[in-house]
């Protein structure tokens, strides 16, 4: 299965990309292809105030574009900040989902995973799964978002700096079983297409 992890965090060698590139490797080793789109790059227009144009993106943005385009699941791991969603990747939903991108929300599985320095991440994987959902509803497409979310807690104690885990098998556990469980929601959904 193609798959993409979004790491959203606009910080430099964050804790989510950490934990994206720890995902990444952990679906390679199960047999997927796996890719992340760093939105340390971010530079998609404020909805509002400038267009996304589809004939003229930057590379992020035709990073982005292609690789979600792509891929049948789309995990989106996302920082807390201040018990919320980060703003680039609720920017980047309201600009894909305008017409020219609504295909993005057609025939894909989403997954949400909510990375933390502290205990946090359940919020905005809440508000993920509803921001989703009504995107896919609206531009009446077809597709599914897994309900089951991850909270990495205390990822830079879990992981080191080279996105290893550091021996928590806890921590390890419940990583794998939420890739298992995702993509056993994404093989159903796609079972169809292929």
């Amino acid at each position: 299965m193609n798959i993409v992890i979004l790491s959203t965090s606009p910080r430099k060698n964050s804790n989510t990309l950490r934990f994206s590139t720890y995902l990444q490797n952990q679906l390679i080793e199960k047999g997927h292809q796996a890719s992340v789109v760093d939105f340390h790059n971010f530079d998609i227009p404020s909805y509002g105030r400038g267009e996304l144009l589809k004939n003229a993106l930057t590379p992020f943005q035709e990073q982005l574009i292609t690789a979600w385009d792509n891929a049948s699941l789309i995990i989106m791991a996302t920082p807390e900040y201040n018990w919320t969603v980060n703003g680039d990747l609720l920017n980047a939903l309201h600009q894909f989902s305008l017409k020219d991108f609504a295909h993005l929300f057609n025939n894909k599985t989403f997954a949400m995973a909510g990375v933390s320095a502290g205990r946090g991440g359940k919020i905005p994987c809440i508000e993920l799964t509803t921001v989703v959902n009504k995107i896919i509803n609206f531009a009446n497409q077809y597709s599914i978002v897994s309900p089951r979310i991850y909270e990495s807690h205390e990822t830079h104690k879990n992981l080191n700096e080279q996105a290893q885990s550091t021996g928590n098998e806890v921590y390890e556990k419940t990583v794998n079983d939420y890739l298992d469980y995702t993509l056993t929601i994404a093989t159903r959904w796609n079972s169809d297409k292929n």
